[in-house]
């Protein structure tokens, strides 16, 4: 792994060019989903500061490191904006069923639903 003259690596540098191409990605939708996109990034991150995020199937994917599988990831399909886990979340089964929650649309963002994508983000890397 070579350095720079500032002293950052190149796994460094990947990890900033990652980032602000996920930050482009989310800037370059049409409204209402830019900003969706810009409090689910935001939320994420906060909710898992360590984590790293990439372009993961062309949207934003987010892992403990830049080699390891995504485990939270959004997209925009069209007019459909979704959350989802992978299966490499930790995710407990809903109550009474087999059922695994891994997937959510969204239309709009609030408060409430960003403290449940905090969660569910903390819960996902446990």
């Amino acid at each position: 792994m070579s350095t720079t003259t500032t002293g950052k690596t190149d796994k460094t540098d990947k990890a900033t060019q990652d980032l602000q191409d996920v930050v482009a990605k989310i800037s370059g939708w049409p409204e209402p989903y830019a900003t969706i996109g810009t409090r689910l990034h935001e939320t994420i991150l906060a909710a898992g500061p360590k984590l790293k995020p990439r372009i993961w199937y062309g949207m934003p994917g987010y892992a403990t490191s830049r080699t390891a599988p995504v485990v939270v990831f959004f997209r925009l399909d069209g007019d459909t904006m979704s959350l989802g886990l992978s299966e490499k979340a930790t995710v407990a089964r809903e109550p009474g069923t087999t059922l695994h929650p891994s997937a959510w649309f969204l239309s709009e963002i609030d408060d409430a639903t960003l403290a449940k994508v905090s969660e569910l983000v903390r819960t996902a890397f446990s």
